[in-house]
């Protein structure tokens, strides 16, 4: 997968790609993820990337005019292809959850639009933006943040790049259900004990004993699961 970030602050993901999976999937091929400054598509003194919204208002809007020519410039002057998705981080955005992680890992490219101020001109969602994807009710300075936490959610999915392949099975929200509890050595600590069950080795009880607390577990935390897994099933 190849996937770019159009930003005003490429600086903010450096730490964020240098670590952990990120870090492993590229340097196995497995993802070219490369940060593209907008600043770089502007042609005054100033680098001039926003400027007032007509009509009056609060705030600053980033101006069209580079984001247009590095979308252009990314995609060889041609709209998205069916394996390529713009996507414009917006609290107007739909909903993130695991299922359009998912989805998402199944293209070739995505290309993430970081929106800052009071957001993009609107001719750039018109003609470029495929996806506009919020990761929660709430609001944030920039869009820089919204795309690290997709792109990490997306890039952990594509084949290979986890070093167990059944770990994203039983993770949270696989199935609509949050993952069972997790106990590690030793087995007793300050008179807390692992539930016996984990240390029988009897491989069939144990998965019906994380299958039963994953069930309890969202119960008592996300009840809206259990509906939504109804609702998927009717």
């Amino acid at each position: 997968m190849k996937i770019d970030i159009l930003t005003l602050f490429p600086e903010a993901f450096g730490s964020f790609l240098s670590h952990s999976i990120l870090k492993r999937a590229q340097a196995a091929g497995y993802v070219r993820i490369r940060t593209v400054d907008l600043r770089d598509y502007t042609h005054d003194k100033h680098r001039t990337a926003d400027d007032r919204p007509f009509g009056g208002g609060a705030g600053m809007v980033l101006k069209p005019e580079p984001i247009f020519e590095a979308l252009e410039s990314l995609l060889g002057g041609k709209k998205p292809s069916k394996k390529t998705r713009v996507i414009h981080m917006t609290p107007q955005g739909r909903r993130f959850d695991q299922a359009e992680a998912r989805r998402l890992a199944g293209f070739d490219r995505l290309v993430f639009l970081c929106g800052h101020y009071e957001g993009v001109d609107e001719r750039v969602v018109d003609e470029w933006v495929t996806d506009e994807i919020s990761i929660g009710d709430y609001i944030l300075t920039q869009g820089e943040l919204p795309a690290m936490v997709v792109a990490d959610s997306v890039v952990r999915l594509l084949p290979g790049v986890l070093g167990n392949a059944d770990s994203k099975e039983f993770e949270s929200f696989a199935g609509n259900l949050l993952e069972y509890p997790h106990y590690t050595r030793p087995a007793v600590y300050r008179g807390l004990k692992v539930p016996e069950v984990l240390l029988s080795g009897d491989h069939k009880r144990i998965a019906e004993w994380r299958q039963k607390q994953a069930l309890l577990r969202t119960k008592k935390k996300r009840p809206d699961l259990l509906k939504k897994k109804r609702v998927l099933r009717s």
